[in-house]
């Protein structure tokens, strides 16, 4: 059985369903506790600088309450030409949204951390993803629009639920749209020797043998 372990425990301190199911997709133990950063408090620079730098605020938030463990933060944000697209506000405002991504590319950042305040390790990095959005009618933003999926999404949509329709093509990482660039995430993780893989040889069974019960 091959298994991943982490070496002083993790935490993820983020809410977002979607980065806890890429995390446990990737097989990793990890613990979820959210951070209480207002993340009004962190200016504005650039795509890159901002998210990275959200994503160190959350993490070392948590890290203050919890310093022996490695803690991951991570922000994502959407930009079409050089326009901040947050979440939705309103109907009116998703359906804005939509409309300047039609049939065009943008770009989604997610900024990503790893910190542990017993050991003053602190590392911040930002993943670049480019999405192209099929040309989209007036009927289809309708229909979407009047689904709960796009308010609590940046660029009012979600690419891995019912707005997987909206996207005709990805360019780099597409966890890093969903929220979590899990292969430079666990990548880091095991650069630092914070993440291990481990084959449990007493788990292997003879080829072509049934294990029953």
């Amino acid at each position: 059985m091959k298994v991943l372990t982490v070496t002083g425990g993790l935490i993820l301190a983020s809410q977002s369903p979607r980065r806890k199911f890429l995390l446990e997709q990737a097989g990793l133990p990890f613990t979820v506790v959210v951070s209480r950063v207002n993340e009004s408090s962190v200016a504005w620079s650039d795509p890159v600088r901002y998210t990275r730098d959200l994503a160190l605020a959350k993490a070392g938030e948590v890290s203050d309450r919890f310093p022996d463990s490695w803690v991951i933060g991570a922000d994502t944000i959407v930009v079409a030409d050089e326009e901040l697209l947050e979440k939705p506000v309103s109907r009116d405002d998703a359906r804005r949204m939509l409309r300047r991504l039609s049939g065009r590319p943008h770009e989604v950042y997610t900024g990503f951390s790893v910190v542990q305040r017993r050991s003053g390790h602190v590392y911040g990095e930002t993943v670049r993803s480019e999405v192209f959005f099929k040309p989209l009618s007036d009927a289809e933003i309708e229909w979407y629009v009047h689904t709960d999926e796009p308010y609590d999404k940046a660029g009012a949509y979600a690419i891995q639920g019912l707005g997987s329709f909206l996207v005709k093509a990805v360019s780099g990482s597409y966890t890093c749209v969903v929220g979590l660039p899990v292969c430079e995430v666990l990548a880091y993780l095991s650069e630092i020797g914070v993440l291990r893989r481990e084959f449990c040889e007493a788990d292997v069974r003879p080829t072509g043998a049934v294990h029953v019960g």
